[in-house]
């Protein structure tokens, strides 16, 4: 009976997780609709609240935003838009750092996230999987001697924090494993590991 009830748990967990992201997911973007001015919503349009219909709205407008923005005339309000933020104090440290970051991480020119590595930490001996980020900059680098890699050390089960490290070339390792790979296995603690790939020799 024992393995029976395990055997459902395997099943039932991984859906009611998935379903249980989605849905928050999704309610998430359904909010985007309380930007609107009250007369226009939903509720008060058609008399009912609309499940879903916030989601595929802000699906809509990012799509056409990045439809728009691909012409020269888009191209040319981003950029007035920009040195529009980029002259308000506040907003603009804010701004250009969460656009930087973005433009890193979702653009496929960006090379963060590009390759898993191991790397020693906490301390030397113990290892985990990482991810190369990039190269120090700045003054940075005029302080450390030799070439050195900035990688990101995600926790588990939520690879979202982590510890930002800037660690010599020579002492990380870079794996035969994809970044889904090594998603995948950090958040599930090392249970679902990646299948190993033999080297040619």
């Amino acid at each position: 009976m024992k393995r029976y009830f395990i055997t459902g748990l395997l099943i039932w967990v991984p859906l009611v997780v998935t379903l249980w992201v989605l849905d928050v997911l999704f309610s998430a973007m359904d909010q985007s609709l309380r930007l609107l001015p009250p007369a226009w919503r939903p509720e008060v349009l058609f008399g009912y609240h609309i499940p879903g219909l916030g989601a595929i709205v802000t699906l809509f407008v990012v799509f056409v935003t990045g439809l728009f923005t691909a012409n020269i005339l888009g191209q040319r309000l981003l950029q007035f838009w920009e040195w529009l933020l980029a002259r308000i104090p506040v907003v603009k440290t804010i701004y250009s750092s969460v656009k930087q970051v973005s433009d890193t991480l979702i653009s496929g020119q960006g090379q963060a996230f590009r390759k898993a590595l191991l790397v020693q930490y906490p301390r030397a001996g113990s290892w985990t999987i990482a991810f190369q980020t990039g190269h120090p900059g700045g003054d940075v680098v005029n302080h450390l001697k030799g070439e050195y890699v900035s990688v990101y050390v995600p926790t588990t089960p939520n690879p979202t924090s982590g510890f930002f490290l800037m660690m010599p070339k020579a002492e990380v390792i870079e794996l035969d494993m994809s970044v889904d790979d090594a998603l995948k296995y950090i958040i599930s603690m090392g249970v679902a590991a990646p299948l190993a790939h033999r080297k040619a020799g």
